[in-house]
């Protein structure tokens, strides 16, 4: 039984009137457009630069492009809106004229910015505080009528370090993403992405313990993204750097696909992949 069930949940997305097929997993590739994400070699400075990693992420298999350009790292400097769409816009128009076919996912938190991405060419909003810092972001989603990646968060990105809080993480991850599902789907939202939000307002005990028991979230029957791509859960727990926790990502993601991930959010995709290869081989 659990060998029939491993790549579930069974499911598609509406991609602007294009159906995607979400029964096995997939790779969503980080593209930063910012001088300040905790990964230096993640960030990118020029359209030109943008463009190049793209055709790599996706000649690597990449079925999603991330977009971001407010960095969401502990402690991180907060920038203005126009400043934030000023960085994304032009990314984005570029890749959609070079690589008309890529899914484009736009990493923001304000409902301005994820509507401008999205009349630009993006496809997807991917939201690391479910709602929370704008308000106007449901509704925004409701109109736009696009799929939406909802991220549990306890703070925001300039607090969340400090001294996060739960009685059970796995309990209340869920029942803050319930409660949103609910308020998503009383507005006619059906395309939801639900993210456990690692490293966002959680202690590394709070992260290994969520990650434990992340076949939890199977309740929601939602695809489940994660993220763990060389964060600090990984580098810090082994004494090392986020240039040197591939390694370690790959297991963690390894570790999520046999829990239930169906989307993996990576700086490497290459290694992703063959992750998602070799488990299915695994698994016959």
């Amino acid at each position: 039984m659990a060998e029939k069930n491993f790549f579930e949940p069974k499911q598609s997305i509406n991609i602007k009137g294009r159906f995607l097929d979400l029964s096995s997993p997939k790779v969503m590739a980080i593209l930063n457009i910012t001088p300040d994400s905790f990964y230096s070699n993640s960030r990118i400075k020029s359209v030109d630069e943008a463009l190049v990693k793209t055709e790599r992420f996706l000649s690597d298999g990449a079925t999603f492009i991330d977009i971001g350009g407010y960095s969401s790292r502990p402690g991180a400097t907060d920038i203005s809106q126009n400043e934030e769409a000023d960085r994304l816009i032009p990314v984005i128009e570029s890749i959609m004229e070079e690589f008309p076919e890529t899914i484009i996912s736009v990493d923001t938190f304000r409902a301005g910015v994820a509507k401008d991405a999205i009349l630009a060419g993006a496809h997807i909003i991917n939201d690391i505080s479910a709602g929370e810092i704008d308000e106007g972001m449901f509704e925004t989603v409701a109109n736009l009528q696009v799929p939406y990646i909802m991220m549990h968060i306890q703070g925001t990105p300039q607090n969340m370090h400090k001294n996060p809080s739960y009685e059970n993480v796995t309990l209340e991850v869920i029942d803050y993403l319930a409660k949103k599902v609910a308020k998503l789907k009383g507005l006619h939202i059906h395309d939801i992405i639900i993210d456990p939000g690692f490293g966002f307002g959680k202690t590394i005990e709070h992260n290994y313990e969520l990650l434990n028991q992340l076949d939890a979230f199977k309740i929601f029957k939602l695809p489940v993204l994660v993220g763990f791509s060389r964060k600090g859960m990984i580098y810090k727990t082994l004494n090392t750097t986020a240039n040197e926790a591939l390694n370690g990502t790959t297991i963690l993601n390894t570790v999520a696909l046999q829990k239930g991930a169906g989307i993996l959010r990576v700086h490497d995709v290459k290694e992703a992949i063959e992750c998602i290869e070799l488990l299915k081989r695994l698994k016959g």
